[in-house]
């Protein structure tokens, strides 16, 4: 289960690098970045 939080943690992080820097969206992509990293905190407190 922590394999698959790191892999949407990963997509997420891709997506906000490409929504940041190819098509300069406003609000939404910074969403995902938040989704990622609370998706990786979750696989780090799961993993602990």
């Amino acid at each position: 289960m922590s394999s698959l939080l790191y892999l949407i943690a990963i997509i997420l992080l891709i997506g906000w690098l490409l929504g940041v820097f190819v098509y300069s969206a406003t609000g939404l992509i910074h969403v995902l970045i938040v989704l990622a990293v609370i998706s990786l905190l979750l696989g780090i407190i799961r993993r602990a």
